[in-house]
């Protein structure tokens, strides 16, 4: 295992699980699609803590580099893909993600982090689909498709 970080790993779970119990004890779940969705239309005294838990996810993101975090790993063509296809790519990404999240009633973060956390079945099976779909799709792109 080539970046094995189990500290960082360890104080990030820590953090995300600190995080998921706060929004709990308040009565609220730190899935980002419902925190997203319920964003459009805004609701009235319910659109601040949403604001504000998105704005942390792009600035701590935008922050990572500045505090020594490596980005030389991102890249917008991954595939060496010509012309605007990745483009393409990206945006049917985008709306895949988007119709599971509205199928599966919620996102990874919501079923993972915080269903999980409350004993959810309906979360426990959702979180083995996309485990099992990530298995499969990184044997695909490994083993079959020589990526």
């Amino acid at each position: 295992m080539e970046n094995f970080t189990p500290i960082s790993s360890l104080i990030g779970g820590i953090i995300l699980g600190l995080s998921a119990t706060l929004l709990l004890m308040s009565g609220r779940i730190a899935g980002v699609s419902g925190i997203l969705s319920n964003l459009v239309p805004p609701q009235s005294g319910d659109s601040l803590w949403r604001i504000l838990f998105i704005a942390g996810l792009i600035l701590g993101a935008a922050a990572y580099p500045l505090f020594g975090g490596d980005i030389s790993f991102v890249t917008l063509n991954p595939y060496q893909l010509s012309g605007n296809a990745h483009y393409i790519l990206l945006i049917m990404a985008g709306l895949l993600v988007g119709g599971g999240t509205y199928i599966g009633a919620g996102c990874t973060s919501g079923h993972g982090i915080c269903g999980l956390g409350r004993l959810s079945l309906r979360s426990f099976s959702a979180v083995m689909i996309f485990m099992a779909v990530a298995i499969f799709t990184v044997f695909i792109m490994r083993h079959l498709a020589g990526g």
